[in-house]
């Protein structure tokens, strides 16, 4: 007797085993790479044209923010506090060179705040998209740390004319700065899967990732030189906190594209060695991040 023929009491009876797996809906991922990374970068650049829409200024905005906040820590650190005097500061470099290491901080933690931040309601923002329409739901959260990416790409132009303008001279090791940018973009990812993920189950994620994205600011050393922590704190609690991989990238793009006479990021943690702490804490986060997201994004359209 077929399931459609059975009595309804029958039917009750029915163990879900016995109508077959579940249907599931669409993966994280697709077999056709062409079109999950044309479907991510067209994301990206629509939003990135939504986003400036009718302002008169346009990507100019994409500046403000970020030039606010500096001119504020500036005038605050420098002017009044003088954080920055003699701080970093070797033989041939100025030590207005804070003002440079400020801004640049200031731009590297924009891009993983905005990356991590807008991919907490990312795929629940796109609940119309996901219960309609097949297609690889990672690309939600990679289309949002992509357009931060753009906006990156626009500050760090600022960055290098202000750098220029201070007195920063061309170095080889510029060249590091995609290493530096992919190790921020990697965590930035891991993270942006995973909570994007936790999202549609915890909507408590968004307030908490708030709290801990300030916190994570004010444990780095975006505003506070190196060399006031190393002042402050043990040699064993400052490799402690350039484990901090957030740490580990600041004080890198410090070192290698703004002033060479500061610490590097091996020499801060104690050894070169020592940078494959951060490193593994970027990939495990990378990881579970997306292991997390593979799971649960068959499942998505269901939870919303």
């Amino acid at each position: 007797m077929s399931v459609e023929s059975r009595p309804a009491h029958d039917l009750a009876t029915l163990s879900f085993e016995s109508l077959g797996r579940p249907i599931t809906g669409p993966r994280a991922l697709t077999d056709d790479w062409v079109r999950f990374w044309h479907l991510t970068f067209n994301i990206a650049r629509t939003q990135w044209k939504m986003r400036f829409f009718g302002s008169a200024l346009g990507y100019l905005w994409q500046l403000v923010r970020p030039l606010l906040l500096f001119g504020v820590l500036w005038v605050f650190f420098t002017q009044i506090a003088q954080v920055g005097q003699g701080a970093g500061a070797g033989p041939g470099q100025p030590e207005h060179f804070y003002g440079v290491q400020l801004l640049g901080s200031i731009v590297l933690f924009t891009f993983f705040a905005e990356g991590t931040s807008g991919s907490v309601r990312s795929v629940l923002d796109s609940e119309a998209l996901v219960r309609k329409i097949q297609f690889p739901r990672l690309v939600i959260p990679l289309s949002v740390v992509l357009l931060s990416l753009f906006n990156l790409s626009l500050n760090l132009i600022v960055v290098f004319v202000f750098a220029l303008a201070s007195g920063v001279r061309p170095m080889l090791t510029w060249l590091e700065l995609p290493l530096i940018i992919a190790m921020l973009a990697v965590l930035t990812t891991g993270l942006a899967m995973l909570l994007s993920a936790m999202m549609v189950y915890f909507r408590d994620i968004s307030p908490i990732w708030e709290v801990a994205t300030q916190v994570i600011f004010y444990a780095s050393p975006v505003i506070i030189p190196l060399s006031i922590i190393q002042q402050k704190l043990s040699p064993p609690l400052v490799h402690l906190y350039m484990a901090n991989p957030i740490a580990t990238v600041l004080q890198q793009f410090r070192h290698a594209i703004i002033n060479p006479a500061t610490p590097s990021a091996g020499a801060a943690l104690g050894g070169q060695i020592r940078l494959l702490i951060p490193i593994a804490i970027v990939v495990a986060i990378f990881w579970i991040g997306f292991y997390v997201f593979n799971r649960t994004a068959p499942y998505v359209a269901e939870n919303l």
